[in-house]
């Protein structure tokens, strides 16, 4: 299975303290940022098999996509033409990825905040962090996840950035609808390429959310390695199973 965490050229709250992260962070210094925001979304939270993946994006002011919308509103060719667009015209960009190993040891929500954060390390690889984080959905990133992304990308801020949940954001905010756009084209090209190692469960068609066809092939089948193995449905219940349900995580958050 790929092991690619995160990719390509990048939160935390307002209530961590500069002490909390020093004792995580190496002694390197950031330039501060210059009120930059960057939205950030994810893609594959609710699905049955592959990476739940996360895209971090900061547009200019100037910015133009016509067409820019929440990628789930958006057809597949809409969201192929749009991608590159996005690319092109963000001032930087992030993507992190992490795998259904991970998500069983930690659960989907703490992975997710794991990806977010992977994305938004990346963005200080050409540049000063943003000053503030958008974030779809009513959650915010624990500051120790951040922490410690920034850490791997050899990031030292002297504070992290400001952070802002924005519920349906991705239908609202420019920079969330972007980042969402680029973590849906990245996770359905990864899983329509996984589909040709594992072609029986038809990773192509559903990209590893839970349909039937995708039910159908897990109960002929069974799980193959991409598979998030606690999600329901991905394992025949036992009576133990069925007794301690609450333990299972469940496809969506």
């Amino acid at each position: 299975m790929p092991r690619t965490d995160s990719a390509f050229s990048a939160m935390s709250a307002a209530s961590a303290s500069q002490a909390e992260c020093r004792n995580l962070l190496p002694g390197l210094a950031v330039l501060p940022a210059a009120d930059v925001t960057a939205g950030v979304d994810e893609a594959g939270r609710g699905c049955l098999a592959g990476p739940v993946v996360a895209a971090a994006v900061i547009l200019p002011e100037s910015a133009s996509l016509p067409g820019l919308a929440d990628s789930k509103a958006l057809s597949e060719r809409q969201r192929d033409a749009l991608a590159p667009l996005i690319r092109r015209t963000a001032l930087a960009w992030g993507l992190g990825m992490v795998w259904p190993r991970r998500i069983e040891a930690v659960n989907i929500l703490q992975a997710t905040f794991e990806a977010m954060s992977r994305a938004i390390a990346c963005l200080g690889r050409h540049g000063p962090l943003p000053e503030l984080l958008l974030i779809d959905g009513n959650k915010t990133l624990p500051p120790e996840h951040l922490c410690r992304a920034l850490a791997r990308e050899g990031h030292a801020p002297s504070r992290l950035p400001r952070q802002q949940a924005v519920v349906h954001g991705d239908a609202t905010e420019a920079a969330i609808s972007a980042a969402s756009i680029l973590a849906k084209t990245q996770r359905d090209r990864l899983m329509t390429a996984l589909d040709r190692r594992w072609p029986v469960y038809g990773f192509a068609r559903h990209k590893g959310y839970g349909t039937a066809d995708h039910y159908a092939a897990l109960r002929a089948h069974g799980p193959c390695p991409l598979h998030r193995l606690t999600f329901r449905g991905v394992l025949p219940e036992t009576p133990a199973a069925q007794a301690g349900r609450t333990a299972v995580q469940g496809s969506l958050l």
